[in-house]
């Protein structure tokens, strides 16, 4: 391995200035990136948060999409949304694709994270 080596890049270090408690599982937007925390995150505490996988995150109910649509990140809903929707400020594009076809009424959605082509509006 070179000795330049830092790390697979699949999970980072974060730490938890959002100024609210992080549960494992929940998103976490690290700057233009989208992730999930891998563990329970106290307010000013360090952990583990994936970049890359296949997760069920909250969706914007209204929203559908096809399997393989890019999604967008609502900030202010804290859910995923279609790729027709407008990015506002906060909200995030090209962090994740649906894993899944997305329909009306549904909380959730598989989505799948795609670290490094994200742009936050």
């Amino acid at each position: 391995m070179a000795k330049n080596f830092v790390s697979d890049g699949d999970v980072i270090l974060w730490t938890n200035n959002s100024g609210q408690a992080v549960a494992s599982g929940q998103a976490v937007v690290i700057g233009h990136q989208l992730g999930v925390a891998l563990v329970a995150i106290a307010v000013g505490a360090a952990g583990s948060v994936a970049l890359g996988g296949v997760f069920t995150l909250p969706k914007v109910p209204a929203a559908t999409f096809e399997q393989g649509e890019k999604l967008v990140w609502d900030a202010s809903a804290n859910a995923f949304d279609g790729s027709d929707a407008t990015a506002a400020a906060g909200d995030i594009t090209g962090a994740a694709f649906a894993w899944a076809a997305g329909a009306a009424g549904q909380a959730t959605a598989e989505v799948r994270l795609s670290p490094g082509n994200a742009t936050k509006a």
